[in-house]
């Protein structure tokens, strides 16, 4: 059953457009949370890439040095890819707040 107010239109439930609101933000906090773990672990990457010959002594420490330098920057980049990506979906779904007002209408 849809309420009505005084004048006799039909009231839609802000609640709902409020809950999509707090969804939304949620999930862009949940996304820059994401990017960040990507770069802490691009970091690690790096950080032993640069210590490895320095605390190791391989025979080709170099190689290693260079293998888990090349897993940062391909890290970092999966991770601002990543970010990118989920920020264009973010936006998209941005629009569709509150659409269902007109589906609660028409009921």
């Amino acid at each position: 059953m849809k309420n009505k107010n005084n004048d006799g239109n039909e009231l839609i439930n802000k609640d709902l457009i409020l809950r999509e609101k707090l969804a939304l933000q949620r999930t862009i906090l949940a996304n820059q949370s994401t990017l960040l773990a990507f770069l802490r672990t691009s970091m690690y990457f790096m950080v032993a890439g640069l210590s490895v010959r320095q605390f190791l002594d391989l025979k080709n420490g170099l190689l290693v040095e260079l293998m888990l330098m090349l897993f940062a920057v391909v890290i970092f980049i999966i991770g601002v890819a990543n970010y990118i990506l989920q920020r264009r979906k973010i936006r998209e779904s941005e629009k569709h707040i509150g659409d269902y007002k007109m589906e609660y209408l028409n009921q």
